[in-house]
């Protein structure tokens, strides 16, 4: 063994003796430590995956994004995976490529679910095209098939749906609406790793989909996102907008100068730019948190879709002006967060529940935007179209909140908020 090899071995072996420490530190204490919304979960092994490539001097997009690219399209059952750099740009650059392999047109209409995050709708104006938000389910809080027929018109470019905190939308009809009309379908997947419609990943269904990997999310890169699609010219389009709109090229090695189109001469075909594009790459350092996560993924949706179970189960019998979250039949919900509802008729509102839980140490967060077409960004803008009355939109908005349901939630944190949710609904 080299001297390099050595020292490779030693900072393993420190890495994974400070985590073995750190474990056993990191127990709840009521008091002292929140119960947090999102937490990233990993271990030495992300670490040392991080620090190889540190060490190789591998810290911009290389090898390493290119297996967590076909790990996780075999995962998510796709022919492709583009990573970059978040869950907004993902999206970003999935429109952008729809748009630019004529599957789009500019200005043509994007349906979209009211409900949801900021990172739905920019990315669809930023493009260049218009938004049209329509009102979701009242029970699993995704965009509603009905609202989606009913907003559909002669401009309907693309159907956008958002599988909300882990719950899959209603996919089977919605993909019965996408072939009725011939109107494509870009899936939001970025809260819902692992989430499937009976045996069928969230993610495999439209033309295009997105996923984020940020730090509060079911595995994460620290920041980061991936573009899915099985539609080669669309992987090929999408690989070049992330990348500067670069031309596609295997020329690797020195320069090759053999690009030749009336303008430019026997130029490096590396710096030849096709298209519109960003900086958006996800670097290999990001990449190796990636790969290790996703080996993870299974077991960590198990352990939240087991700390949902037991906080539905064990606040039943309290829960008589709360609405606990749902399961549809036939879908795996990754649970992202654990939704709660105010209903209608309880002796408190959202904030008074909110403001006693954060008192007490539970961190907790609105649904997400809320309704996006009220937010002060998007209300007076023309490129949106609003479709209905948005009734359960805003009863969300007025009404709904959520906790974390993440595996560092251990045991006695668990009891704790069980406890906590039952000690304010005790004064009703």
């Amino acid at each position: 063994m080299n001297n390099q090899e050595s020292i490779r071995g030693e900072i393993r072996a420190l890495i994974e003796t400070y985590f073995d420490n750190a474990s056993r530190m990191s127990a709840f204490v009521p008091g002292k430590t929140k119960v947090s919304v999102g937490w990233p979960i990993y271990d030495h092994r992300e670490i040392i995956s991080a620090v190889d490539s540190l060490l190789d001097l591998r810290i911009s997009m290389g090898p390493k994004v290119a297996t967590f690219e076909n790990d996780h399209a075999d995962y998510v059952g796709t022919q492709h995976g583009i990573a970059v750099n978040s869950g907004s740009s993902a999206n970003l650059v999935a429109l952008a490529a729809l748009i630019q392999a004529d599957v789009l047109e500019e200005g043509a209409e994007v349906i979209v679910p009211s409900a949801t995050f900021t990172t739905v709708l920019s990315p669809i104006l930023q493009n260049g095209l218009r938004a049209v938000v329509v009102d979701v389910e009242d029970d699993t809080y995704n965009i509603a098939p009905s609202a989606i027929e009913e907003a559909i018109t002669s401009n309907t470019g693309l159907i956008m749906p958002v599988h909300s905190l882990g719950c899959p939308a209603d996919m089977k009809r919605i993909m019965s609406i996408s072939e009725k009309y011939d109107i494509p379908i870009l899936e939001d997947c970025c809260e819902a790793h692992a989430a499937c419609v009976e045996d069928r990943r969230v993610g495999s269904f439209g033309l295009v989909s997105s996923y984020s990997f940020f730090v509060a999310h079911n595995m994460t890169t620290g920041e980061g996102g991936m573009v899915m699609t099985s539609d080669d010219e669309i992987k090929d389009i999408a690989k070049s907008i992330r990348e500067f709109g670069r031309r596609a090229t295997d020329v690797k090695g020195g320069p090759r100068f053999h690009y030749n189109d009336g303008y430019l001469r026997d130029y490096d075909e590396r710096y030849v730019f096709e298209r519109l594009g960003y900086n958006v790459r996800m670097t290999d350092i990001a990449a190796s948190l990636g790969i290790e996560q996703l080996k993870k993924l299974d077991d960590l949706t198990d352990q939240r879709i087991e700390l949902a179970t037991y906080l539905t189960e064990e606040m039943s019998g309290v829960s008589e002006f709360l609405k606990l979250p749902a399961t549809p039949d036939g879908v795996l919900h990754s649970f992202y967060g654990y939704a709660i509802v105010v209903k209608s008729g309880a002796p408190f509102r959202r904030r008074d529940i909110v403001r006693f839980l954060e008192d007490h140490g539970i961190e907790t967060r609105g649904f997400m935007g809320g309704n996006l077409a009220a937010q002060p960004a998007y209300r007076d803008l023309e490129q949106i179209r609003v479709v209905g009355d948005l009734a359960m939109t805003k009863l969300l908005a007025d009404n709904a909140f959520f906790i974390g349901c993440h595996p560092s939630i251990d045991k006695d944190a668990r009891k704790y908020v069980v406890d906590t949710f039952k000690k304010f609904l005790g004064q009703y």
